[in-house]
């Protein structure tokens, strides 16, 4: 059975759609079979693989809305292993559709229950917001991934989708668990950028990946060619950055099994 990541944060520029797309592609290139969700109005991970969403028969909103199957709606990349559900802007509206909705808050979990087994990874890639439609991801994935910025507000706004996790591991999602804190935007170089990060393993402890993905110019290119950094430059900082990251990930999983 597939694990599901959602990719959130609600403060927008940390990193995330870059983080959703690049470490499901080192994913995949591991060997992972890994579907990418993006449940992003913007579709900036759609385009970020090269995928335009007209191509397709059906996005994240028609599955939401119309109850369009996840297995009809999802597309093949470029990189082996690595599917993707794209977005469009009409998933804007699919925030006030769903508000009418009995049991709203489940939709997403119901779309991709039936494609679940068929990955070992599901990555949500969440818009910058609290609503509804982020509600839906925390709600279907097993563990939240929260990339933040080494910048001075980096940790604004974490304690409110904190709270957020806490509301639906009560009410929603039980057994809702954090994946991990990853600092983004890193720079070796400047003196806040290790503060934030001390701070934030003083707060969050072993929650904070030893990975870190350095500011990296490969990175901010890769997505205007239509590709995730490792097909872009492989030999790229940011490249070999996500690649820790997808190892450090599945370490992390084989542990927690043999705990469990």
């Amino acid at each position: 059975m597939g694990k599901i990541i959602a990719i959130a944060n609600q403060k927008g520029g940390v990193g995330k759609t870059t983080t959703s797309f690049n470490l499901g592609a080192c994913l995949a290139a591991a060997g992972r079979k890994v579907l990418l969700v993006d449940a992003d109005p913007q579709a900036n991970a759609t385009s970020g693989l090269g995928v335009e969403p007209q191509d397709t028969d059906a996005t994240v909103y028609e599955c939401l809305i119309e109850g369009y199957p996840a297995k009809e709606a999802i597309m093949h990349t470029q990189v082996k292993g690595l599917d993707i559900i794209c977005s469009r802007i009409g998933l804007v509206g699919a925030e006030v559709e769903l508000m009418s909705r009995a049991d709203r808050e489940r939709t997403l979990s119901g779309v991709l229950e039936p494609v679940k087994d068929n990955y070992d990874y599901i990555l949500i890639d969440c818009s910058p917001s609290l609503g509804i439609i982020t509600v839906n991801a925390l709600t279907a994935s097993d563990s939240v991934l929260i990339p933040v910025q080494a910048e001075y507000f980096a940790l604004e706004g974490i304690a409110q989708l904190l709270n957020t996790i806490r509301i639906i591991k009560s009410r929603l999602k039980p057994t809702l668990e954090i994946e991990g804190f990853l600092l983004t935007m890193y720079d070796a170089r400047l003196r806040l950028a290790n503060q934030i990060f001390e701070e934030l393993k003083g707060h969050f402890g072993d929650m904070v990946f030893t990975t870190v993905i350095p500011r990296n110019i490969k990175l901010s290119e890769s997505p205007s060619h239509g590709l995730p950094v490792i097909l872009y430059d492989p030999d790229s900082r940011g490249a070999i950055a996500y690649g820790q990251l997808a190892r450090e990930l599945q370490s992390r999983e084989r542990k927690r099994k043999k705990k469990a």
